[in-house]
């Protein structure tokens, strides 16, 4: 038999979810505000019945003192419960419905009191204040318990003391209006605390929708996950508000633009200055996997919109890919090279045997003469104007591929290139996307022709070249340096519209410039000038000759 399962306990505590908390939490404020403000009021509020009712027995008390004749009766009358003050003192106690009114004369004797046995006797408290002028404001106990009095001198005409009234207000009446009072209170209370229950219920509704109903240990899980994964990933996330400014970079972003913290709250115009980058990011540019240009690096770019307003971008680093492809593009034009010389010398050969069978040897020998004198010439013409190795096989090379594909590739006669190049491969990389877009665009055409042009002025170098293909429309000789555009079908391994762009970035980053403009009888010329782009002339001959003459002392 299975062992019986525990019993579950019960846990007490706040509710997990976020809707309960916020709601409970809300109440429990808006209770305690308002039991709060209910006892900052009933606080003063005792203070100020007792000073009101001080206030209205010492009025009282005033009044009474300035009855006429009632100095004269107290001076020329008998204290008597059936006396004229005792029986004024009554009128105005009933009238104002104080407790009592007690007129006495300097030595404290009353001659008006409620209690009729009391008139004829000593006051019970103290009426030294008010015998010496003072008015006087009290709560005090006296022999009809505890009440608010007032207290004032009674002066004769000539304004000497001749004795003192005093008014009392029961304070149990104070205390009835103080508990009166707080039902009222309490209902005023109990409808803000309603008004705040209501006013929580909403808030927490908009709350659970925002948060769908998830715990706060949930949220900071999520949280925690999602720094974890956006920090941990290899592709570039960036976020954006609802008016277009940077709220969040990962590090794979910052690396890949090459910006920092400092761009969180700024636009992407801000960050990363006008371009096509800043124009996928603010969605400017539409489009699913969308190529840019930062720098050395070839982007890939998506942009996804948010419920609020804002957008996520992921950035994907193509940029060894995109070596590759180009590397691929390379290794096909050396195999299409190949191929073609290969096809070449089969016909060559086949030419040569024919020659052979027939018996025709003079021939032959001069067939065989013509065609190593050819391609010995063509690769000569190149490595005589071109010193720099890379640059001269490259165009040997490209002249093979050219000539496979019926497109006649010349090096202008006006080409001079010493072998000082600082950055040669970068120079073949702008020279072998221009070739190749060239041969593109000549290809198919009647008398298809491409010259290249490479010469210099001073350390700077000059690139041109020339084809007879449709040319470029002038609306559009800025668009081709467009990351992504192209008229061009793009290959299975790799997308168009990249090999301009970085051709004019690589001049760019030189302090030169790539443009296109018409070539001399139709088709498109393509520009690139290169400052510095030559070292400076050092002492390799006099180097060269020192070393070859201490060469031939050697051997000597």
């Amino acid at each position: 038999m299975s062992p019986t399962p525990p019993a579950r306990r019960l846990r007490l505590g706040l509710p997990r979810r976020v809707f309960s908390q916020v709601l409970l939490m809300q109440v429990v404020i808006a209770a305690g505000v308002a039991v709060l403000a209910t006892g900052l009021f009933l606080a003063p509020l005792g203070s100020q019945l007792d000073d009101q009712a001080m206030r209205r027995a010492l009025a009282i008390a005033q009044t009474t003192a300035q009855q006429p004749g009632l100095v004269a009766d107290l001076r020329d009358t008998p204290p008597s419960p059936e006396g004229p003050v005792q029986r004024a003192a009554e009128r105005i106690r009933k009238a104002t419905r104080a407790e009592y009114i007690v007129v006495m004369d300097w030595r404290g004797v009353r001659w008006s009191h409620p209690d009729r046995k009391q008139i004829g006797g000593i006051v019970s408290t103290d009426p030294g204040q008010a015998l010496a002028g003072k008015e006087v404001m009290e709560i005090d106990n006296g022999t009809l318990g505890r009440s608010a009095r007032g207290k004032v001198p009674l002066r004769d005409g000539d304004g000497r003391v001749v004795g003192a009234v005093s008014v009392g207000i029961a304070y149990d009446s104070v205390r009835a209006r103080l508990i009166h009072a707080i039902p009222g209170l309490f209902a005023y209370a109990g409808g803000a605390l309603a008004v705040g229950a209501l006013a929580a219920w909403l808030i927490s509704r908009r709350v659970h929708r925002q948060t769908r109903d998830l715990a706060f240990s949930d949220i900071a899980a999520l949280l925690s996950e999602r720094e974890a994964m956006l920090h941990g990933i290899r592709e570039g996330v960036v976020a954006l508000d609802r008016t277009g400014r940077i709220r969040l970079l990962n590090d794979e972003a910052q690396r890949l633009l090459g910006i920092g913290d400092i761009a969180v709250g700024r636009s992407p115009d801000e960050a990363l200055g006008t371009g096509r980058t800043a124009d996928v990011l603010a969605g400017r540019v539409t489009g699913t996997d969308l190529l840019t240009v930062r720098g050395q690096r070839v982007l890939v770019a998506n942009r996804m919109p948010t419920d609020d307003g804002g957008a996520v971008a992921t950035l994907r680093d193509r940029t060894e890919l995109e070596q590759l492809g180009r590397e691929l593009d390379s290794t096909r034009g050396l195999i299409d090279a190949l191929r073609a010389q290969d096809h070449e010398h089969a016909n060559r050969m086949h030419t040569l045997l024919g020659l052979l069978e027939l018996e025709m040897y003079d021939d032959a020998v001069e067939f065989v003469g013509e065609v190593v004198g050819d391609h010995r010439a063509t690769a000569e013409q190149v490595a005589e104007r071109i010193e720099d190795p890379l640059l001269a096989a490259l165009l040997v090379g490209k002249a093979t591929v050219a000539a496979e594909r019926g497109v006649a590739l010349w090096v202008s006669d006006r080409t001079r290139l010493p072998d000082r190049l600082i950055d040669p491969r970068g120079l073949v990389t702008v020279v072998g996307n221009l070739v190749d877009n060239a041969l593109d665009a000549a290809a198919g055409k009647p008398n298809a022709r491409v010259e290249v042009e490479l010469r210099t002025e001073g350390r700077t170098a000059i690139l041109s070249v020339r084809d007879t293909g449709p040319g470029i429309p002038p609306e559009h000789r800025e668009s081709v340096f467009t990351e992504g555009w192209s008229t061009k079908k793009p290959p299975a391994h790799r997308e168009r519209g990249i090999g301009l762009s970085l051709v004019r970035r690589f001049a760019e980053r030189q302090g030169g410039s790539a443009t296109v403009g018409e070539a001399h009888g139709g088709g498109a010329e393509f520009t690139v000038v290169l400052p510095e782009a030559l070292a400076a002339p050092g002492p390799e001959p006099a180097l060269a000759v020192s070393s070859a003459q201490r060469s031939t002392e050697e051997e000597s």
